[in-house]
């Protein structure tokens, strides 16, 4: 045994699972005496390590080459090191299994492998191809027992080690099991070593090395020697045809004397079978007649017993009675028959149409059978004729012949030893693809856990932040305009504070922050305020809807987005209406959108007809033209897209608006209407799309005269709005009374844009969801809960100007949309439609009359107006009269 002195590294031997050498011996001579006299230690006894020599492609220039080099893996770092001999203290250089992949070509030297990590390749040679596949096995089982175990502490006793040893085996066993299914397992080569050895001497590199794979693999397939003596006890052979014996005659327990019985034995057996039969069968027949006789005794004793109860009734009364009742009986059982007979003829039309398809398919067969006897007959004549071209060829000699068999012959066999490679270079390929997805797939799950983690963080960040903001701006309220020291370090503080950006992260950071300087609809997330003290208020809002979105991401988003992927095809439903409440998300919203539209516009709509709109505006101009024109720079100063000089949606715009003001010429166009069809084109992105959405909100969903010149309907909400909110927030309309604020100064344009310029675009658009599908009840429930929202910020305010320029704003500062949601449609309950239909007819009634009333007076008005105009000049005629005398 060569490989056992010092020569060891020529030798190019693998190891795997070996001990280092103790010295200069390591092979059998080297082992103990307790080895030598054939009673062999347990597998477990000592510790295994993965090591042995490989040959390793490597070097510079014209002297590349194989090199013989020792390797041995370190479990701890999951690291493969090399060095010159086993004998050296320092390794060369190490390889990183933890993010390498294995390959092996077939079209490659023998026992050549690849192991390629992120940043190079390394190419190495095994002894033979088994010694190649039982180290790709080995540094695969390697890899992912380092990626599904978790990490050990600095320092562990053995013990301790051993502990964990059987949670470890089952995993592996189990992995095992699982590669199987691709290669099967490698025996555990012999090489120079002869067997596998126990750590005699301390490591190369000083770390512990357990392994537990490969001595499962040994246990199971490694064979003995052929010249190994086997240690059976000589009566092994006598105790097992006896225990074979026993075993026969436990399962066939007459098989013994069936040997010994002669053959008018068997025909008396033969006999009684057929007695036994025949007897069965009369038992059979026998059964059945007295089921027969069961029956009819039965039917008779019924007649008798009705019989009896006949002859036993004393009048003609009762003997009617139950002459009807056998007639009723009679009658049921009829049409039970009747039943039963249609019920046997749609039965037999049933079996008729199934022999039609048995007949069809018997046909089908016939004639699949037929054609593949066509198919079998063409295959014979073409086989036939292939081997009278290779038996008889005219113009080669015999010689030639025989050459050319052989040829071909050989490339057979080569062609099949190609193959066999092929094969089993794809089954390790597919083993390595069916680990390396399990290591990604559990790197994904914690990239997940870690970035979740993160979110979390991240809005702790910015509420903290938020925090330190508000902290600044009370104290800037608090200090005033006082000159000073303090006041200077504030301001510092404050601008500083407006010039930092929570979102900015390293360049090699992960970026999680769904908010920047504009939202996904291109709306401007810190508003351009002049006055400093809103500026900080404005960045205080936007660290609030950041936090608010970050923590709501995993718990809230994720599932309402699983839930819309569910959904399937739309249609009205209670399940819908919930998920409207609770938000569209932004990839299903233009779908819902147009459905929703369609729900409201399908007695409206006609194909081509926004077109005919256009084309009506380009052959002449449209009353409203110039008033949309004006009110086209003035939509949305805080959005990009009707901002950006190159941006084309307010041409878009402008088209929408004509259209609708031909559409409907009752009310052309009304200040507001330009905001509803830019909401619309945000989201739908399309011309025709927005113009029916517009449609649908002003002719469908809002009430008529809603957008008319006297907005009687606008006027009638609102003061439906405050009959509700003194029934909602009794204490607030109470403050609000008595420093007589007009709430329907704010609240009007809420109602006519439907909070298109009130609140922040993520709970505008949810808010816009369930009033496509809900209705104007939507309206009131969000205006109240806006109100409900800022209750105590509105309680604290004791001065009517103040209050009126907190009401101006106050609507930007809500951040927390999924609280404003649930207090709009849960703590607003109950809110009956018919209810707020009932306060808006009575309204509705007395607006019309103060109306006519007004208008009276104005003709009033007007009349004693003239006749002052008429008596005016016959009062100036006569003073130049008497002037002219004078």
């Amino acid at each position: 045994m060569e490989g056992a002195r010092g020569d060891a590294p020529e030798s190019n031997s693998a190891t795997p699972e070996c001990a280092e050498p103790a010295g200069s011996g390591g092979g059998p001579e080297g082992s103990t005496p307790e080895e030598r006299e054939g009673g062999a230690r347990p597998l477990e006894a000592a510790p295994k390590r993965l090591c042995g020599y490989l040959s390793k492609f490597g070097g510079k220039g014209p002297i590349r080459g194989w090199k013989s080099r020792w390797f041995y893996y370190d479990e701890r770092k999951c690291h493969l090191y090399y060095s010159r001999t086993a004998q050296d203290a320092n390794p060369l250089d190490s390889i990183d299994l933890s993010s390498a992949v294995f390959d092996c070509k077939a079209d490659a030297e023998e026992g050549t492998f690849e192991i390629k990590t992120p940043g190079r390749v390394i190419t190495l040679k095994a002894a033979t191809k088994q010694v190649m596949l039982y180290w790709l096995q080995q540094l695969q089982m390697k890899r992912w027992e380092f990626h599904n175990s978790p990490p050990a502490p600095p320092a562990v006793p053995d013990a301790a080690l051993a502990g964990n040893g059987p949670a470890v085996h089952l995993e592996l066993e189990q992995e095992e099991m699982e590669l199987e299914e691709f290669l099967c397992p490698v025996k555990t080569p012999l090489g120079s070593w002869g067997r596998l050895l126990p750590c005699s001497l301390p490591l190369p590199c000083p770390l512990p090395f357990r392994i537990f794979p490969s001595s499962t693999w040994e246990l199971k397939y490694r064979k003995e020697p052929a010249g190994s003596p086997k240690p059976a006890p000589k009566c092994s052979l006598a105790a097992s045809l006896i225990q074979k014996a026993k075993l026969q005659s436990n399962t066939f327990p007459l098989f013994s004397e069936g040997l010994l019985r002669t053959r008018t034995a068997q025909e008396k057996v033969a006999a009684l079978e057929q007695q036994v039969l025949m007897l069965t069968k009369e038992l059979k027949s026998q059964k059945e007649l007295v089921r027969i006789l069961h029956k009819a005794l039965e039917a008779a004793q019924q007649e008798k017993r009705a019989s009896s109860a006949y002859l036993a009734a004393t009048e003609d009364k009762d003997r009617l009675e139950l002459v009807r009742h056998k007639v009723r009986q009679i009658a049921e059982l009829g049409r039970r028959v009747e039943a039963l007979e249609q019920e046997r003829e749609s039965l037999v039309h049933t079996a008729q149409l199934r022999e039609q398809q048995v007949q069809e398919l018997q046909l089908h067969v016939q004639l699949l059978m037929d054609k593949n006897q066509a198919k079998q007959q063409v295959i014979y004549k073409l086989s036939e004729k292939v081997t009278q071209d290779f038996t008889y060829l005219p113009d080669q000699p015999p010689e030639a012949a025989n050459r050319d068999f052989l040829s071909q012959q050989e490339r057979l066999e080569h062609m099949k030893d190609d193959m066999e490679a092929f094969r089993t270079q794809n089954r390790f390929l597919n083993s390595e693809i069916h680990q390396v997805t399990k290591i990604w797939r559990s790197v994904a799950e914690k990239q997940k856990a870690l970035l979740t983690k993160c979110a979390y963080l991240q809005a702790r960040n910015c509420q903290v932040e938020s925090k330190y903001l508000a902290g600044l701006r009370r104290l800037q309220e608090a200090l005033g305009d006082e000159a000073g020291e303090c006041s200077e370090l504030l301001r510092q503080l404050i601008q500083e504070a407006l010039q930092w950006e929570a979102g900015e992260a390293p360049a090699d950071g992960v970026e999680l922050s769904p908010v920047s300087e504009y939202d996904e609809y291109g709306f401007l997330t810190v508003p351009d305020y002049e006055v400093e003290d809103l500026k900080l208020l404005a960045k205080i809002q936007v660290l609030e809807v950041r936090s608010h979105h970050l923590l709501a991401l995993e718990a809230v988003e994720r599932p309402l987005q699983e839930r819309w992927a569910a959904l399937g095809e739309l249609a009205p439903s209670a399940e819908l209406k919930q998920l409207l409440r609770a938000g569209v998300p932004r990839e299903h919203r233009p779908r819902v959108w147009k459905w929703l539209v369609h729900l409201r516009v399908r007695h409206l709509h006609a194909p081509g007809r926004y077109q005919e709109l256009l084309s009506r505006g380009q052959a002449c101009d449209h009353p409203a033209a110039r008033q949309i024109e004006l009110d086209l720079n003035r939509t949305f100063p805080n959005n990009k897209h009707f901002t950006c000089p190159t941006s084309s949606f307010p041409d878009k715009l402008r088209r929408v608006l004509l259209a609708f003001a031909w559409q409907n010429p009752a009310i052309g166009y009304c200040q507001g209407l330009n905001r509803l069809a830019a909401i619309a084109l945000l989201v739908l992105d399309e011309e025709e799309s927005a113009f029916w959405c517009l449609v649908a909100i002003v002719e469908t969903i809002m009430p008529a005269d809603y957008y008319s010149k006297t907005l009687t309907a606008s006027q009638v909400d609102q003061r439906v709005l405050q009959d509700l909110l003194s029934e909602k927030l009794p204490r607030l309309m109470a403050h609000l009374g008595q420093q007589q604020v007009d709430l329907s100064l704010i609240t009007f344009n809420w109602f006519l844009v439907v909070f298109a310029d009130s609140l922040i675009s993520d709970i505008l658009l949810r808010v816009w969801d369930a009033f496509l599908y809900e209705g104007t009840k939507v309206v009131f429930r969000y205006a109240l809960a806006i109100f409900k929202y800022n209750e105590k910020q509105i309680l604290r305010l004791q001065d009517g100007l103040e209050i009126y320029q907190y009401l101006r704003l106050f609507t930007k500062t809500i951040c927390d949309g999924r609280k404003l949601t649930s207090i709009a449609f849960n703590d607003m309950n109950p809110f009956p439609m018919r209810q707020l239909q009932q306060q808006r007819a009575a309204h509705r009634e007395r607006l019309e009359a103060e109306l006519r009333e007004l208008e009276r007076l104005k003709v009033e008005f007007l009349e004693r107006q003239a006749s002052c105009a008429r008596a005016a000049p016959e009062a100036c005629a006569i003073d130049d009269d008497a002037d002219g005398e004078a």
